[in-house]
């Protein structure tokens, strides 16, 4: 487990925050005071609930105005905490580790949202099986964020009702009708 936190550290690191114009900006600005403020709270909760903050956790590029927050991994995360059940919408990732698939799928589900889920096996079986029973709107095996205007996008519970994009959308945008005429042939 440590080694996966450490390449997961490694990674984290690499991604500079900055200017989204130069080619060596890796994350964008926070979009408001407020928003960032939010994700600092949540940074905090993490700290006090007794995750191990393992890399970022701070404002970054002070000087340039913008609301910079250096990339943040915390480990030693349990399903309870803040960090673990709330969507920060930040670049903070919450770590948390498990033994078996049944164990992974109780964590992952243990939540009351579930727009999307992410399993990364080297057995197409074990994929089908997470993809099955993990409720999330999607499901990436070995990938992450990958879609197509042709596939619907929504999420299970409170993550979205309804679904975006590909034909299944159209329901969500129009209302059906039915009408019922009898026309008495004979008075006509």
């Amino acid at each position: 487990r440590e080694s996966f936190v450490e390449k997961v550290i490694a990674a984290g690191a690499f991604l500079k925050p900055g200017d989204p114009l130069d080619p060596n900006t890796r994350i964008g600005a926070i979009i408001s005071n407020e928003q960032l403020t939010r994700v600092m709270g949540y940074i905090e909760s993490g700290r006090k609930q007794g995750a191990r903050l393992r890399l970022g956790g701070e404002r970054v590029s002070l000087e340039s105005g913008g609301y910079y927050l250096a990339p943040t991994i915390f480990d030693n995360v349990q399903s309870h905490m803040t960090i673990a059940q709330e969507e920060i919408f930040g670049p903070v990732l919450a770590v948390l580790g498990f033994d078996s698939e049944d164990e992974a799928l109780c964590i992952a589900n243990d939540s009351t949202y579930g727009l999307g889920a992410a399993v990364w096996t080297g057995s197409i079986s074990r994929a089908h099986r997470m993809a099955k029973r993990l409720r999330a709107g999607t499901v990436w095996i070995n990938a992450y964020e990958e879609g197509d205007a042709t596939v619907p996008f929504g999420g299970f519970k409170q993550s979205g009702f309804g679904r975006d994009k590909s034909l299944h959308a159209i329901d969500k945008y129009t209302d059906l009708k039915t009408t019922w005429i009898h026309i008495d042939p004979l008075k006509s």
